[in-house]
């Protein structure tokens, strides 16, 4: 009686998921596939992985797990680095798993941009209101020989691709700074608070001995986008040690690990865009364009990243992607809620 129903059970299994896994092993074995395939492949192998275990706890048929086993280790093979599916593995990485690591974060970008923005402007109004502090920083002819010359030399003290890749390594240290330390939960807002102090201070030295439009027409260009992903690295790296303090239905270690990934997912991420904000600061800020243009560009390139967050990402997070590279292929383990 057991057998039979165990047959029956089978039976209704394979009529049921026949077709999906019939499909699971023709793109598991597949030598090219677009990137349409592999995201289907990715949510075909999820399924697959349950079925697997619904049959190893209900009905362990030794056939059925021999066969679903062995297409899920092929189709776990091209989701994670064949080299047939290396292009398709990016574009998949940066049309649903960035973006979805970014959307994911999106209220920690905000929150930091929002404290970096209020400290920053804090310092530089605090020096402004009492002209006096300033014999602090420096004699009067000190501070203007900075706000007046170094300030805008400091731009073309290189080549522009000399100075972009410097600039580039610069900011790329301080974004490691944030999201390296960003389990210790002070060290990032320690970097990011220094680093808002500092442009707090230079703002209200160059406002004051040179005017607000030399301050902002240098900065803004490359410093919205540069900034913009500094926010990023500092916010990552704090969501990873808010989801050890709070790591809600998943065990406290499979959370850590899971921002954590989602984390490492954006630090690639951040690569280009710091790349973009080097460009600009070492070809564009120093340039002879009208300052609107420069202005135009970096905000144009920040707004694109919001975009990219925001719509791109929604959509991959309304599709169930979560930026966390090992969730996002298919493998990930299931949790309690």
């Amino acid at each position: 009686m057991c057998d039979t129903l165990a047959d029956v059970d089978i039976d209704a299994l394979k009529a049921s998921r026949g077709g999906s896994w019939d499909r699971l092993h023709e793109l598991a074995r597949r030598r090219r596939m677009a990137g349409s395939e592999i995201d289907e492949l990715s949510v075909l192998y999820r399924q697959g992985a349950a079925d697997l275990a619904a049959v190893r706890a209900q009905i362990p048929d030794p056939d059925l797990i021999r066969a679903l086993s062995r297409d899920l280790a092929a189709a776990r093979a091209r989701l994670t680095g064949a080299p047939g599916a290396s292009t398709a593995s990016l574009s998949r990485w940066f049309r649903v798993s960035l973006p979805a690591a970014l959307f994911e974060t999106r209220w920690w970008i905000v929150g930091v941009t929002a404290a970096f923005v209020l400290v920053a402007s804090l310092q530089a109004w605090w020096l402004l209101r009492d002209p006096s502090l300033f014999a602090t920083l420096g004699s009067p002819s000190e501070l203007e020989n900075y706000a007046q010359r170094d300030f805008v030399a400091y731009y073309s003290q290189d080549t522009a691709s000399e100075f972009g890749a410097s600039v580039w390594f610069n900011n790329a240290f301080i974004a490691l700074q944030c999201i390296g330390g960003g389990i210790t939960g002070v060290f990032p807002v320690y970097v990011l608070f220094q680093n808002a102090q500092s442009l707090g201070v230079s703002a209200a030295v160059v406002i004051e001995y040179a005017g607000p439009g030399q301050f902002f027409g240098f900065i803004l260009p490359h410093g919205i986008p540069e900034l913009t992903a500094i926010f990023i690295a500092g916010a990552a790296g704090l969501r990873v040690f808010w989801s050890m303090l709070v790591p809600g239905a998943r065990t406290r270690l499979q959370a850590v690990a899971a921002t954590g990934r989602a984390m490492v997912t954006i630090a690639l991420g951040l690569v280009i865009l710091l790349f973009i904000s080097g460009v600009l600061e070492g070809f564009v800020t120093p340039s002879g364009l009208p300052v609107w243009v420069k202005i135009g560009l970096g905000t144009l390139v920040t707004a694109a990243v919001w975009v990219y967050i925001l719509v791109v990402g929604g959509r991959a997070s309304q599709a169930g992607y979560s930026g966390d590279l090992e969730s996002d292929a298919g493998y990930a383990v299931p949790v309690a809620g």
